[in-house]
């Protein structure tokens, strides 16, 4: 007995259905991420403004929210697989670096983390590999653009990560949650050889993020809640140094560092453009 046709319509309607499905599923998680990202900016905002016990809530607060926004925002327009995927390289690198340099010393200098910041993990307090992987995301979602030289994009991507941390080291030291016990040449009172840390760990995170197997890499992707988020924590930066905390060193020295290499990041290089075509 013969197989009966399916009707040709039906036949349309199965992937149909299929994409309507992934659609409500990206589409949720789309609006998942913008309510994440606004808890973002909701708990750094009055962060200047409180001390003691309700700034470092606010901390672990910041990192978590964030953390959440970027993975939710990756498995909304990579997949779920590639969001595990980039779980594992940026937590799971951000710990293993972490828990070397608090051991070693290699690759930052000599520091010892306070007890600030809740439990840790082999020493590690465990907001800081989620903080990694916070800032890992959308730098890479920054550098995409210049994926046709892979070698320039990952390197952007660390410089986008070292010059985060202008901000972040001596926000966290003066609060107390780590101590620097190297000696040596110093940016703000922070050794020169973490910057020279983040950079080298920033730009292999960066690119074994570029590397992670993406079959959609070349559609168009709605990537504002990354570089939302991204533009809001180099301004917020900026403006706490400035204003609140009355550090304009950091203000000053993060402010155009960072600047800079954002809006390295934002141009594509003429050889990028002539490919594009």
């Amino acid at each position: 007995m013969s197989e009966r046709p399916v009707p040709h319509a039906l036949r349309a309607a199965r992937p149909r259905g299929r994409d309507r499905s992934g659609e409500i599923r990206r589409h949720r998680l789309s609006a998942a991420g913008w309510l994440l990202a606004i808890g973002v900016v909701a708990t750094q905002i009055p962060y200047p403004l409180v001390d003691g016990t309700a700034r470092v809530a606010l901390t672990a607060a910041t990192v978590v929210l964030f953390f959440l926004a970027s993975t939710t925002h990756a498995a909304a327009t990579r997949g779920p697989a590639w969001a595990a995927g980039f779980v594992v390289v940026a937590v799971g690198g951000g710990l293993a670096v972490e828990t070397l340099g608090v051991h070693t010393g290699v690759p930052f200098g000599r520091y010892v983390y306070g007890s600030s910041l809740g439990p840790r993990l082999f020493g590690v307090s465990i907001v800081v590999p989620l903080a990694w992987a916070m800032m890992a995301y959308p730098a890479y979602v920054l550098v995409r653009r210049h994926q046709r030289a892979p070698d320039r994009a990952a390197v952007l991507g660390g410089l986008v990560l070292a010059t985060w941390d202008l901000f972040l080291d001596p926000q966290m030291v003066a609060a107390g949650h780590w101590r620097w016990n190297a000696t040596g040449p110093a940016l703000n009172g922070i050794p020169v050889t973490n910057f020279l840390g983040w950079l080298l760990v920033g730009t292999l995170l960066t690119g074994v993020l570029l590397a992670l197997p993406d079959p959609g890499r070349a559609e168009p992707r709605d990537e504002r809640i990354p570089l939302t988020l991204l533009a809001w924590t180099y301004l917020s930066s900026v403006l706490a140094n400035a204003v609140f905390f009355v550090r304009p060193g950091v203000a000053a020295l993060g402010g155009a560092a960072m600047g800079a290499v954002l809006l390295a990041g934002l141009r594509p290089w003429r050889s990028d453009q002539r490919a594009d075509r």
